[in-house]
């Protein structure tokens, strides 16, 4: 079955001219989860190659505003098209008290929204997977995520499904099922004859706003991606600490103690265009990726190859083409750049890395 995230914001805190705000979505067979929901998440969907589909469950992570504002917007969208179809929230306690107050700005809706509020230790059961609840160290109540597999069936052994009578077809599915079958014979097959050891799902880890976390590591022990966010480099880990975010460092001596497969870096300063993060953290990690908006992240299994980062995957081929650039910009045919930094972005209202300070600390990570 088919894992994989699309990552439709990667900033934190405020958006630069190439990152949104924090919005992930995991895609695992036709399910459609998105985890957390930042201003203008529902124009990146529309900008991808995913499109604004109905979605049935939203996860909050926490209550800062770079990772809810744009619900509102999606909520009344969903309604103008006429959704009928009822949609779950779920968030930290507290989540009811935030849609008391949002209610005054989407309005009535056409459909039902539930409101589920989720508490460290929870488990939902999907039947073939689990997604855990674990709490983060950030300056708020703040959940992590982590989307965890059942244990599949061991690899199918043909020969010795044919030696022991049983014939191609039917049968074979119901033993690599799980389920005994009985042969014409009366002979019965157990699927332990012909199946091998059982082998592990697979495990993805999202945590979030939070300071490198006891609770992080204990998930995150062995999975095969870890989602975590690097706010800062190194060189401000005193501001890291003040706030309860992370550095690149932080994040990457988490996920080698952890010994995940994979580490994805976001929510991003602006202070930083990409590639300094990545360098930070592939020096004691080398396994770490820093993806970009648009960017996926394909979870195979083990045995055909794990993790892999798919630069601008979610970008269509070509863009919808705009009459003078739709906005105005007159870039409405400009192939768009993707998978390789940000070597573009003005720092807005910060400094690159290495750049002489103005006075002022950048807004980012402030929250």
């Amino acid at each position: 079955m088919d894992l994989d995230l699309v990552f439709l914001g990667t900033s934190g805190s405020v958006p630069t001219a190439r990152r949104g705000l924090a919005g992930t979505l995991v895609r695992r067979g036709g399910e459609r989860i998105l985890v957390d929901c930042g201003e203008g998440t529902q124009r990146q969907l529309l900008k991808s190659s995913v499109g604004l589909v109905e979605l049935p469950e939203v996860f909050v992570t926490h209550y800062h505003a770079d990772h809810y504002l744009g619900l509102p917007g999606m909520l009344k969208t969903f309604a103008l098209r006429g959704r009928e179809v009822p949609l779950t929230v779920y968030g930290p306690p507290g989540l009811r008290s935030l849609f008391s107050a949002l209610e005054r700005i989407f309005g009535k809706l056409t459909y039902e929204v539930e409101l589920v509020e989720l508490r460290d230790g929870e488990m939902l059961d999907r039947g073939d997977y689990r997604i855990v609840v674990f709490r983060v160290e950030h300056a708020v109540g703040a959940n992590g995520y982590a989307f965890v597999e059942l244990p599949r069936p061991g690899r199918f052994d043909v020969d010795a499904a044919e030696a022991l009578g049983v014939e191609a077809g039917p049968l074979f599915g119901r033993l690599q099922a799980g389920e005994p079958v009985q042969l014409a014979d009366g002979t019965t097959v157990a699927p332990e004859q012909v199946l091998g050891d059982p082998r592990p799902g697979r495990t993805i880890v999202l945590a979030g706003d939070t300071a490198p976390a006891a609770t992080v590591l204990e998930v995150a022990q062995g999975a095969d991606l870890l989602v975590h966010e690097a706010t800062f480099a190194e060189e401000e880990r005193t501001r890291a600490d003040e706030t309860a975010h992370s550095t690149a460092a932080g994040a990457a001596r988490l996920a080698s103690a952890a010994g995940v497969r994979m580490l994805a870096l976001t929510h991003l300063s602006n202070r930083y265009f990409g590639p300094e993060i990545a360098r930070e953290a592939r020096a004691i990690f080398p396994g770490t990726v820093v993806p970009r908006d648009f960017d996926i992240i394909d979870v195979r299994f083990p045995e055909r190859g794990g993790p892999r980062l798919v630069k601008s995957g979610a970008r269509p081929t070509r863009e919808e083409g705009e009459p003078h650039g739709g906005d105005g910009s007159g870039e409405g045919g400009r192939r768009p750049l993707g998978g390789g930094g940000d070597p573009g972005d003005p720092p807005l209202g910060g400094d690159p890395v290495g750049a002489p300070a103005r006075g002022r600390a950048a807004s980012g990570g402030s929250r």
